[in-house]
């Protein structure tokens, strides 16, 4: 009689709504977690039991593995069988109801293997993270809506995007803009008839890809389309598979991943025909800080350059090159490529700066990206701060760089969290007046700069110099949504008296009015 016999059910959040909205009564409305039903209902799921308690639970498991491609024939087949094992790896966190009973705790630590450490109580309800589509049946006006991506306006006066990109470079914004017109480039490149290849880098892309369906389209017209596929890009190594299937199918050329490299840079090329025996390699390249992925595209802040500049293409046909291993090494001068030459281009970019405070001119860095963790890099970033380099970081997630302290006093770390996740990358440094600007695929993490394939790419054209800087601007001048961070990682919120500044819909506003005067 002073038995218990325990059961796990398991809820799939993935397939059944979180939250059931149930009939209004007197103009009141009622919405109850799918949680609590099942508890209301357990007599039903396990007839003939007396159900005495129930508590929510969620184990996270290492979902890491790391592949030895000694055999690079055999890499996706030893992928694929280590993701089905990503179910049973190693418990990292228990997380659970806080109100649990030491004798039913104790009975699933048993069960799960669980060390003390890796036991972290919390409330009822788990999974808040889904509050953000709870229902708001009383009033719509309290749910923020998303502004419409907006048009490039250098492609509203001409139809063929190819024509345009060949006079002149074209920066894109997204979400701000849509990304409608990045699948128009790869159809047109698909149709035209003086297009022979294509060639893309595939880290991260949506299921039913409108971009690899341009892909297979070109394949079928007769195109040569490469596509460089990172089977080790963590929980999209079944999509990234089966996509690679469907474009092999379709005859297009798929290279899985380098050995002992991940390669999340983002890049496309479009290789045309040349008439000029001096001019071999003529064409159009795309470069992004973020995926080709047009449904993350809807919320995650990038920017993406086409391009046909000589130089740009020239290097992006050499990366492919050694990407599919045809040569081993390049000396590239434009772009900043992990693995070659961005570490020691960004060492030399932070002595520059330095330099120039010695001898009594201004220095000036602002980095923006998703994470900083490298310790080398940090390293520099102090010896710059010491030196009286002036430094802005804007930082949205790790971030191990102190600030406040003596070697770092010189150093102000911003942090934006809005309805857009910020993920564009860039690299400003003052140079004396001369400045460079730089957008890239990578954050200064020691995996991305030194097990990875990434790169940076200069932005030459003023006007798009000026895009850029107005947007570190915005971001920089946020006293809405933004705060910094303090020597004891506190958050400190950014309020003062200057006019309210929210970055995200400031800088829609900013390339709505442009394109609005560009009609």
């Amino acid at each position: 009689a002073n038995e218990y016999t325990y059961a796990i059910m398991k809820i799939p959040f993935a397939k059944v709504p979180r939250f059931i909205e149930l009939p209004s009564h007197n103009d009141m409305h009622y919405i109850m977690f799918i949680d609590d039903i099942i508890r209301a209902n357990l007599s039903s799921v396990f007839p003939g039991y007396n159900v005495g308690e129930c508590y929510s639970i969620k184990i996270s498991r290492d979902a890491d593995f790391s592949v030895e491609d000694v055999d690079h024939n055999n890499l996706a087949e030893k992928i694929l069988k280590r993701v089905k094992k990503r179910k049973i790896g190693a418990v990292t966190r228990f997380l659970f109801d806080g109100e649990m009973p030491n004798y039913f705790l104790n009975y699933l630590r048993d069960t799960y293997e669980i060390e003390d450490e890796e036991l972290l109580p919390s409330g009822r309800y788990l999974n808040l993270d889904d509050l953000m589509n709870l229902p708001n049946p009383s009033n719509k006006k309290l749910t923020e809506s998303l502004p419409p991506p907006l048009r490039v306006p250098d492609f509203e006066k001409n139809p063929s995007l190819l024509r345009v990109i060949r006079k002149k470079d074209v920066l894109m914004h997204f979400p701000y803009q849509s990304f409608d017109y990045l699948i128009r480039f790869l159809m047109q490149a698909a149709f035209d008839p003086k297009v022979l290849e294509i060639k893309v880098t595939q880290y991260r892309v949506a299921e039913n890809s409108a971009v690899i369906n341009s892909l297979i389209s070109a394949a079928k017209n007769g195109k040569k389309v490469t596509v460089f596929v990172e089977l080790k890009a963590r929980f999209d190594e079944i999509n990234n598979f089966k996509t690679a299937e469907a474009m092999q199918q379709a005859g297009i050329k798929i290279i899985y991943s380098l050995q002992g490299l991940k390669v999340h840079a983002k890049l496309a090329f479009v290789r045309k025909r040349s008439k000029n025996p001096k001019v071999p390699i003529k064409g159009y390249a795309y470069l992004s800080t973020g995926n080709f992925n047009e449904k993350t595209a809807r919320i995650y802040s990038d920017m993406g350059l086409l391009t046909s500049n000589q130089d740009i293409i020239t290097e992006i046909d050499q990366l492919f090159k050694i990407l599919e291993g045809k040569i081993e090494t390049f000396d590239f001068n434009h772009l900043l490529v992990a693995q070659f030459n961005m570490v020691p281009m960004l060492s030399k970019m932070i002595d520059r700066e330095i330099a120039h405070v010695k001898n009594g001119d201004k220095g000036r860095i602002i980095l923006k990206m998703n994470s900083l963790q490298d310790s080398e890099m940090i390293k520099e970033l102090y010896r710059a701060s010491s030196a009286g380099v002036e430094i802005d970081l804007i930082v949205r997630g790790i971030c191990c760089l102190v600030p406040n302290q003596p070697y770092s006093e010189n150093i102000k770390i911003t942090r934006i969290v809005d309805s857009y996740l910020e993920h564009t990358r860039i690299w400003y440094f003052h140079n004396n007046g001369d400045p460079t600007y730089h957008l890239t695929s990578a954050d200064w993490m020691e995996r991305n700069l030194k097990r990875r394939i990434e790169t940076a790419f200069p932005i030459y054209c003023e006007k798009h110099r000026q895009q850029i800087m107005d947007f570190l601007t915005i971001q920089l001048n946020d006293n809405v949504k933004a705060y910094t961070i303090d020597e004891n990682l506190n958050i400190i919120f950014k309020k003062d008296d200057k006019p309210k500044v929210r970055a995200q819909r400031a800088f829609y506003n900013y390339l709505k009015e442009e394109t609005e005067a560009k009609r």
